[in-house]
């Protein structure tokens, strides 16, 4: 059984990122989105510009700086079922779609769908990915005790309940929507988050701020809107391009 399912991207001065994102967006759904829609977030570079040269995609203005607001005008552009959220440096694996249709088929209680990233191996940092993808499994932890988890580089949404619970918080510019968005649906229905559910995404945010760094700020971000229903980091937060990001198609 099938379900209309749209992609959303939101994007902020992605312009190396976005094309191959989209590109392999194209070619591994092999047609089954209803729609991608590109949410350019205020960029200042040619991210709307990339993203319209790719058919099909629609792109939606978003001038108000932030997740919050870039997700939920997505969510409000969108006339899928099915809500697909991704970052601009993803990248989605050939059986993506047809997990969605799947667990969303399956289960008509489910309204909330998450999983972890694993890292591109094209990208050369201090990290090897594979270490970067094994830390994710200690997310399971606290899963398991909390009921729910996300990453809204990486779900899917049933719109009518996102639509239930008020839609994204639009408040929120950066760190915690997901903790947030998940929290509120795990009220209306049932919340999965699932390792084999994954994309691919870019490492640059290690490469940038440190590795310690960077987990600290997440295992924040996450208890912090479990605890106190706020994040624990406020303000917007720009993460640059990496130099490799913008490598073919056909490098993969």
């Amino acid at each position: 059984m099938s379900v209309d399912i749209s992609l959303i991207i939101p994007a902020y001065n992605e312009e190396a990122s976005i094309g191959l994102c989209l590109d392999m967006a194209i070619k591994n759904s092999k047609g089954k989105f209803k729609e991608i829609i590109v949410v350019d977030n205020a960029s200042t570079d040619k991210t709307a510009e990339v993203a319209k040269q790719r058919p099909g995609v629609r792109v939606v203005q978003e001038d108000r700086k932030g997740t919050g607001h870039a997700r939920q005008s997505g969510a409000e552009a969108a006339s899928g079922e099915i809500l697909a959220y991704i970052d601009a440096d993803s990248h989605i694996p050939d059986d993506w779609v047809d997990k969605i249709e799947r667990w969303f088929s399956n289960d008509p209680k489910l309204v909330f769908l998450s999983g972890a990233y694993r890292y591109h191996r094209h990208e050369i940092t201090r990290y090897p990915a594979w270490f970067l993808d094994f830390v994710w499994w200690f997310s399971l932890p606290a899963y398991w005790v909390v009921g729910y988890m996300g990453n809204t580089g990486n779900c899917a949404i049933r719109a009518n309940a996102l639509r239930e619970v008020g839609g994204f918080d639009r408040s929120i510019l950066f760190y915690g929507d997901d903790t947030d968005v998940s929290r509120r649906l795990h009220k209306v229905g049932k919340t999965v988050w699932s390792m084999r559910f994954y994309n691919y995404s870019s490492p640059r945010r290690f490469e940038q701020a440190g590795l310690f760094t960077t987990y600290l700020t997440y295992l924040l971000n996450y208890w912090w809107p479990v605890l106190f229903h706020r994040p624990y980091t406020p303000g917007h937060h720009f993460i640059k391009g990496h130099k490799s990001a913008e490598r073919s198609l056909s490098e993969h």
